[in-house]
């Protein structure tokens, strides 16, 4: 398990952090900070530049998963991670890593009012020799409060919110570990098993009345996607497009959907590729989108979309896949595909 302390500069994780290991038996402190603090060590500068924040590498969130995993495999856990995470797609992207591999998240927010964590980051003034008090520090600290002001919203809605405004750090470590043994934060993200070998999944194409297609949004990884999933061993695809439409959308197809696309997708490691299916699910009309149900725990919302707004919403490879669907469903034909390009 990881209790995920959350919460901007000078909410008090890092000390709460501290504390927290005297409560919580067997507890390890793991910062992912260091993480992103190695990874400033060895990529060159040019790579470093075109980022504001580590946090914006992939690498980082990638490792921030594996390295949580490479220290509970040595030492059993829980882990004690005290980080900063204001962006709802990456707290997705490395929740859902977290959660496919099986490792539960405990969210915990440590909030405080606006005026005391200014007054907390105007403190580190008097802290000689402290690289966290120089000046540029706190005006990096301070100039994050919006940012934080910002994802309060889907913060709070999102994880256990505990005010420090008026606790000691041991104090806030004890509310934490008594949240910790209720089973408070727990993180609701799919637990989808992270692939050992190369996989079929199966999506689904749903279009409204202007024909645009529907198109999903994922807790559990980054970028929209189509409805459906992964195949489960020895259930038909077509089948299988469907089972995934009615657990994701709440919504039962009323026949089996026509195969437009067949891609294989080369294994790009840490991934493995397999085959990915496209089907035409067909029209959807105004009132069974109504009705749409959207599981807090797999989709965070969904939208109908042009060719051209998918564009600017879908990973390259997934954009691919959709345009040579469209293509075959305009020709009523079935396209293999290979990487995303026809073959044959």
């Amino acid at each position: 398990m990881i209790v995920w302390l959350n919460g901007t500069f000078g909410a008090g994780k890092t000390s709460a952090a501290r504390e927290l290991l005297d409560l919580i038996p067997g507890s390890v402190l793991y910062d992912p900070e260091i993480v992103g603090t190695g990874l400033q060590m060895l990529l060159p500068e040019k790579r470093l530049g075109e980022v504001s924040d580590y946090q914006d590498l992939p690498s980082w969130r990638r490792l921030v998963v594996d390295t949580a995993a490479a220290v509970l495999s040595e030492v059993g856990g829980p882990l004690i991670a005290p980080m900063t995470l204001l962006r709802q797609d990456y707290r997705d992207e490395i929740f859902g890593g977290l959660a496919s591999r099986r490792i539960p998240v405990r969210h915990v927010l440590l909030h405080a009012e606006e005026t005391i964590l200014r007054e907390r980051i105007a403190r580190r003034e008097d802290s000689p020799g402290d690289p966290e008090a120089s000046a540029s520090v706190r005006d990096w600290c301070l100039d994050h409060l919006a940012a934080y002001e910002e994802a309060l919203p889907w913060l709070t809605g999102d994880a256990h919110t505990i005010d420090t405004g008026a606790l000691t750090p041991r104090g806030t470590a004890e509310r934490i570990a008594e949240a910790v043994r209720a089973g408070e934060g727990a993180c609701d993200i799919v637990q989808t098993p992270e692939p050992t070998a190369e996989t079929l999944a199966a999506g689904v194409l749903l279009f409204d009345e202007r024909d645009r297609v529907l198109l999903v949004d994922p807790t559990y990884k980054p970028g929209w996607e189509f409805p459906g999933g992964v195949v489960e061993p020895g259930e038909p695809p077509a089948r299988a497009g469907m089972r995934e439409v009615a657990e994701e959308l709440g919504l039962e197809l009323p026949a089996v959907p026509r195969l437009l696309v067949i891609d294989w997708e080369p294994p790009n490691p840490p991934g493995y590729g397999g085959l990915r299916l496209l089907f035409d699910g067909g029209l959807l009309p105004a009132a069974d989108a109504e009705r749409l149900l959207l599981p807090g725990a797999e989709l965070r919302g969904w939208r109908f979309a042009t060719e051209d707004e998918a564009a600017d919403m879908l990973p390259p490879v997934r954009l691919s896949r959709l345009r040579w669907a469209l293509r075959a469903r305009e020709r009523a034909t079935v396209l293999n595909l290979e990487a995303g390009v026809p073959v044959g």
